[in-house]
């Protein structure tokens, strides 16, 4: 047997088929570092500190809720953040590393200072819980802020060091790193947590966070970016956002492609907070077998990355995938649908399968599609695509839970009749209007994929995917 074939053939490594002779795999893992990072912060944001704040720290979930959708605020920013990347001129050489080191610096800003308005704010330190308001305000904006930035110009600068023909497969690299962040650092984060909690260990807890995503940050952008001194010598760009963003959406098919990302990925995301609780509460399932939904949902994603892999390699067209995927929400959410009335729960269970299923499906047909949509400087592209996903998705989860309770409670009380006086009535109409929103992204990809039909076939070489698609 060939030892050394054994140990460095690319069979056995499953990201080796993004990797090349100017980014090895070696230098592609410690790039994504940067990933792992932004997981840390959105775990720590949206899971941990979502039950702590309310659970342990007796703060209104209204105020919790205020706190955690702050960040949201700068995603619309990516767009703006990918442009002024492209055109930076450091005195360096370097284009994408400032905005990615002071972004580190607003995440670790944020998180050094947020247990300590946390505590301020929960009445467990000392001052007035005004200014515990303000700070725990301040903070999520710094850590929402610098994650963004961070991001945005990291997937640029893997965009830019990539060959054309690796490019999706490393920027879908880099979103199987943020997935193996937010799962890794949710984990510690419960294990550091557990037992008796104390305003003490809460500090470590986030101040740590706050340190190794400044480790890791720079260990990921150590030596990456080349320096190009011949920037400076050129003259500085007059082009401004706003002009670049009108040239970059003026064509039809852009602004279809976006509309279909918001709509499918608001599709997705509204019934993130209204699975388990649906379960629980209409079909009546024990806690352990709600917290089963989301590994669920992962395989359901998984399998979908792997038949996504292979129809691509024979020349399937990447927005024919994501309306497949648009398709197979819509059964997804008839199956959700469908469960209350029969009491099934393993039909609710085959529906969160399906769902990630379809998810996985249209985030890697929409992902690759993005790709395509600029090919020189990619920042404005990948920035408009996150801002697009991450701004959908955020305001699709707070619509949901939103709606969720208004209609849920006319239902209950009678003020929708008598045939909908049930606690279901809520979720209910959530699901639907979720299928609508699909119906809607299969509206805005349908021309898309008659155009870009013939032109993939063409191109397909250039848009294989590989084991390393998986996105985010």
């Amino acid at each position: 047997m060939n030892i050394s074939r054994l140990r460095y053939d690319s069979r056995f490594l499953p990201f080796a088929d993004a990797a090349s002779a100017d980014l090895p795999l070696a230098r592609l893992l410690r790039l994504s570092l940067f990933q792992v990072s932004v997981g840390i912060a959105l775990a720590l944001l949206n899971g941990t500190l979502n039950r702590v704040m309310i659970v342990e720290l007796n703060v209104p979930a209204w105020l919790v809720a205020t706190m955690i959708g702050l960040p949201l605020l700068f995603a619309p920013l990516r767009a703006f953040l990918g442009f002024h990347s492209d055109q930076h001129r450091s005195v360096l050489g370097w284009r994408r590393v400032p905005y990615i080191w002071f972004g580190t610096l607003l995440q670790y800003g944020g998180l050094a200072v947020m247990p300590f308005a946390l505590l301020v704010l929960s009445g467990e330190g000392r001052g007035p819980a005004e200014v515990g308001q303000v700070g725990a305000a301040v903070a999520f904006l710094l850590v929402g802020a610098g994650l963004h930035s961070t991001q945005t110009a990291g997937l640029a600068l893997a965009t830019d060091l990539a060959p054309a023909e690796t490019r999706p497969r490393v920027v879908a690299l880099m979103y199987v790193m943020l997935l193996l962040g937010m799962v890794g650092s949710s984990m510690a984060f419960g294990w550091l947590l557990s037992g008796e909690f104390s305003p003490l260990r809460l500090i470590q807890t986030i101040q740590g966070a706050a340190v190794v995503t400044f480790m890791l940050n720079v260990i990921a952008l150590w030596k990456q970016e080349p320096r190009d001194l011949t920037r400076l010598q050129q003259p500085a760009t007059r082009s401004k956002f706003g002009a670049a963003w009108r040239n970059f959406t003026a064509p039809p098919s852009t602004r279809r492609l976006l509309a279909a990302l918001g709509f499918g990925t608001a599709a997705f995301s509204m019934q993130d907070v209204l699975l388990e609780p649906y379960g629980g509460q209409i079909l009546h399932m024990p806690v352990g077998a709600t917290s089963q939904l989301t590994a669920f949902s992962a395989v359901g994603a998984l399998v979908a990355f792997g038949l996504a892999a292979r129809s691509l390699r024979r020349g399937a067209e990447p927005l024919r995938v994501a309306a497949v995927g648009a398709l197979v929400g819509v059964l997804a959410f008839a199956a959700v649908v469908f469960a209350e009335p029969m009491g099934s729960a393993l039909l609710f269970r085959i529906g969160a399968v399906l769902i990630g299923f379809g998810g996985g499906l249209f985030s890697v047909g929409t992902l690759l599609a993005a790709m395509a949509l600029q090919k020189a400087d990619n920042g404005l592209a990948l920035g408009a695509w996150g801002a697009v996903q991450a701004t959908a998705a955020g305001l699709s989860i707070a619509l949901g839970g939103v709606v969720c309770n208004v209609i849920g409670e006319l239902a209950v009380h009678g003020q929708m009749g008598s045939a909908l006086a049930s606690p279901a009535t809520g979720y209910l109409f959530v699901y639907h209007f979720e299928i609508a929103l699909l119906f809607a992204a299969l509206v805005a990809v349908g021309p898309l994929t008659r155009r870009r039909s013939q032109r993939h076939t063409d191109e397909v070489g250039e848009q294989r995917l590989g084991l390393a698609e998986l996105p985010g």
